[in-house]
């Protein structure tokens, strides 16, 4: 069944809640909900809303949750294990981290979910949008936090951003993938996701939460951030909007007696980290008076001009320069990520070939790693930054980055990335192979959005020695520096990305950390607020922390959580902070320079986390 047939019915896309939605008044808006609930679940007892009934120690488990048929999970298997994977994936849970005594807290929350795919005027795919409903939901004071996942995550993406500060206190949250997630395809298999995360079938299941077109003879896997042809980076700020509506519609469902639920009487927040950070300034920018506050958490977010540089301009320029940058910076002063020494024969010989590229100057590898370096930090790479950066240089993140990016902001579909990638399953040889049924049983729980990881590997056509990777990263390079080709279309893509200042008047907090290695903030929050300012926008405010770098979930690395601190708490603080200037109670928080510090060698102190 053709893709815009078959969500014409479940989702009831009113013309009138579309026009609804684009309208904007001096009043606050009040905009009719688009979206019903395609789906219903309660969770009580031992399956609640905020750990999938895990607890803080079921969530700190090095095991992921089991199935009972690994080759056939049931979707309360998969909805838990996803639950688990994302909790890992954005919260420093190690006992000695603070979380759950200094900050956070995993209470048990029952109530109900209401799940349906959702999707924007003029898009190609839809987005997952899903919201938590508490019992205590606080009728009184109603309230919705809009949390967009964070990097490519599926929906549950941002449960440890939202969930531990909303859902308590009597709010819903309102999650969407923001175009991207979890929702793999098994070309082989011909076998997608259905939206209770369970598979099915291309052209047989009717609610496959990605239907992509499929050339014939494709093999591997497609996912959507990369092959949904429609940039879902460039609508981030509409994913959130329509969330919110979403969230109108559920609980309108949910208690019906108190209906309508709209924006004008019920508080809208959105708070997002990464990349659903820069979602929320997005929807910042957006007309209408439905939003109530924003606080972004090191966001990836573009504006033109103070020094901002695009994603995928840092991200490819690192990619290339960084192996080779970090030999220039004492050993000692690198935190260690696994295989760190394993990695420096590969980097002295990414030194070589750039050398040999014209792309750096020096006859010895010292001389070759300054130059790196040098480079670097004349475009603006801090040192703290560059040094945090290690764990990304040495899981290859900025490749996987780079690799999907490319595809996104072409609008490239399956098998016809501009630089020869794809996406499979794979043999010990990196050859692709079919999948099999456990491994794809695990991918809508766990996988991150972005390959590699799960199972799923990058296929890389232009692998060559002595160094592997450099043909391949040298062409998505070309892409933004070049002018042939695809290159246009992917910088036109980039600059569909660029963010704008948020509507005047509404309070928008920022929180970063100094050290951030994956999204400077020297290249994204430090410009957006003096954009931001430029333009007279007085409610933004920004809290810069020492010593947080991006990834918390990192800090279980015991170098890392020595010397870092977590980001999470500033963001539950800066939620506390607006939300209290919302109910009158005081003017919104100055900016601030925060002096965090990682825990050493022993359990973080409360003094170690000072609160601004």
């Amino acid at each position: 069944m053709p893709l815009q047939t078959r969500f014409r019915l479940p989702l009831f896309l009113l013309g009138a809640g579309l026009l609804g939605a684009c309208a904007s008044s001096p009043q606050r808006e009040a905009a009719t909900a688009m979206i019903q609930p395609q789906r219903v679940t309660e969770h009580r007892g031992s399956d609640d809303l905020l750990s999938a009934g895990l607890g803080l120690d079921g969530l700190r488990a090095v095991a992921p949750p089991a199935f009972a048929d690994p080759r056939h999970p049931t979707a309360g298997e998969l909805r838990r294990r996803a639950i688990w994977s994302n909790w890992r994936g954005i919260a420093d849970l190690s006992p000695t981290g603070g979380f759950g005594t200094l900050y956070g807290g995993v209470p048990a929350v029952p109530g109900r979910e209401y799940a349906a795919l959702a999707i924007l005027p003029g898009a190609r795919q839809p987005h997952r949008v899903l919201v938590q409903v508490p019992d205590t939901f606080d009728q009184a004071k109603r309230c919705v936090v809009v949390a967009p996942a964070s990097g490519s995550r599926g929906v549950y993406g941002a449960i440890a951003v939202a969930g531990p500060w909303a859902l308590p206190k009597g709010c819903a949250v309102a999650y969407t993938d923001k175009g991207a997630g979890s929702d793999y395809v098994d070309l082989d298999a011909g076998i997608g996701v259905r939206l209770d995360g369970t598979p099915g079938r291309l052209g047989e299941a009717t609610d496959l939460a990605f239907a992509p077109d499929v050339p014939a003879g494709a093999s591997g896997v497609a996912f959507k951030h990369a092959h949904s042809q429609d940039n879902p980076e460039a609508d981030w700020g509409r994913h959130v909007k329509q969330a919110a509506e979403f969230a109108l519609a559920a609980l309108g469902q949910a208690f019906p007696q108190a209906a309508p639920y709209t924006f004008a009487n019920t508080r809208v927040i959105a708070v997002g980290v990464s990349n659903g950070g820069g979602a929320v300034l997005r929807a910042a920018e957006m007309e209408g008076d439905w939003l109530d506050a924003v606080v972004a958490g090191e966001p990836n977010v573009y504006v033109e001009g103070h020094g901002s540089r695009a994603l995928y301009d840092y991200t490819t320029e690192a990619a290339l320069l960084m192996p080779c940058a970090l030999l220039d910076v004492p050993a000692e002063a690198l935190p260690q990520p696994p295989l760190l020494e394993q990695l420096r024969p590969l980097w002295q010989a990414r030194c070589a070939s750039l050398r040999a590229a014209g792309l750096v100057e020096g006859d010895a590898v010292a001389a070759q790693a300054r130059s790196a370096h040098e480079q670097l930090r004349a475009g603006g790479w801090t040192e703290q930054a560059l040094v945090a950066a290690t764990a990304s240089t040495g899981f290859d993140l900025w490749r996987a980055v780079a690799v999907t990016y490319a595809s996104a902001y072409g609008r490239h579909g399956i098998g016809a990335h501009p630089c020869g990638f794809s996406f499979s399953a794979q043999q010990p040889d990196f050859s692709p192979r079919a999948a099999t049924d456990a491994e794809r049983s695990t991918w809508w729980s766990d996988a991150s959005g972005i390959p590699p990881g799960n199972g799923v590997g990058i296929v890389d056509t232009q692998l060559a020695p002595p160094d592997f990777t450099l043909a391949g990263l040298q062409c998505l390079r070309a892409l933004y520096t070049g002018q042939d080709g695809a290159a246009p279309g992917v910088r036109a893509g980039i600059a569909a990305t660029r963010a704008a200042p948020p509507r005047a008047g509404l309070p928008v907090m920022i929180v970063h950390g100094q050290n951030d290695g994956l999204i400077p903030e020297a290249f994204t929050s430090t410009p957006y607020v003096a954009a931001a300012r430029a333009a007279g926008r007085g409610d933004v405010r920004y809290w810069q922390v020492r010593n947080a770098q991006h990834f918390d979930a990192f800090l279980a690395f015991p170098a890392y959580g020595a010397r870092y601190a977590p980001l999470l708490p500033y963001v539950h603080a800066a939620l506390d902070r607006v939300s209290a200037h919302l109910d009158g109670q005081g003017a919104l928080p100055a900016d601030a320079t925060i002096e965090a510090q990682g825990r050493g060698a022993g359990a973080v102190e409360a003094g170690q986390l000072p609160r601004p």
